[in-house]
């Protein structure tokens, strides 16, 4: 049977590699939805003529995006079996999204998360931080959750009816981890596929400043906390 599958990629000032993104995406995708959150540059208009859904999401917040993203697949009448989100600034491989939606078609996986691993990962792409933040988040989540997961990546591939069941709600960096811990605590089913990563195209809104670092961190800490004590 024939999925199909629609991609969401929230932008904030990505205009220098949307197009990238866009075109590297495997032609049997269905849609490719754009969120623009509050880009002061070309990001929107790079889009579009790229051949992507463009949508605006003013309120900041990857999170945002993201539900941005969702609210508008909910409206369509279209149906659709799996959701990917991806990066909008050329860090992931989009043409591998082939490998990250195959156990969902071929195993009826109900999530599936793109891991960064450390031997596909080109020297510089994911700042210290960020691999003592996952290392943290995923330690944690094992502790309390007996979890398999690895990483946060952002490549991530989910049966649509599964991702409603979770209900997503968190704006900004939560998201993630968010998804991530719902998955667990409602058992749902999940693989991890390993992922080639790269340097990003410019400077990152997270990993590239320390309040953003910062503020990443507490809200993971947060939403495992939140859920190990529930």
């Amino acid at each position: 049977m024939t999925k199909t599958v629609r991609v969401i990629i929230p932008a904030y000032n990505e205009a220098k590699s949307i197009a990238k993104v866009i075109k590297d995406l495997p032609t049997f995708v269905d849609e490719i939805i754009v969120v623009n959150n509050n880009s002061t540059d070309a990001t929107a208009k790079i889009a579009q003529e790229a051949g992507a859904t463009v949508l605006s999401e003013p309120k900041p917040g990857y999170g945002n995006a993201c539900l941005k993203g969702i609210e508008y697949l909910n409206q369509q009448k279209s149906d659709t079996d799996i959701v990917v989100f991806l990066d909008g600034d050329y860090s992931d491989y989009p043409e591998e999204l082939t490998k990250i939606i195959a156990p969902i078609i071929e195993k009826n996986v109900d999530f599936v998360i793109g891991s960064r691993v450390k031997k596909l990962r080109e020297k510089g792409a994911m700042q210290p931080q960020q691999i003592f933040g996952n290392w943290l988040a995923t330690s944690l989540m094992r502790m309390f959750f007996k979890s398999k997961f690895t990483d946060l990546g952002p490549f991530r591939a989910i049966k649509f009816d599964t991702l409603m069941c979770l209900k997503m709600k968190d704006p900004t960096y939560g998201w993630t981890v968010e998804m991530q811990l719902k998955i667990l605590k409602q058992r749902f089913s999940y693989e991890e596929i390993a992922v080639k990563y790269r340097n990003r195209i410019g400077v990152s809104k997270v990993s590239g400043t320390l309040k953003g670092s910062i503020f990443a961190g507490i809200k993971i800490l947060t939403w495992i906390f939140k859920y190990s004590f529930k």
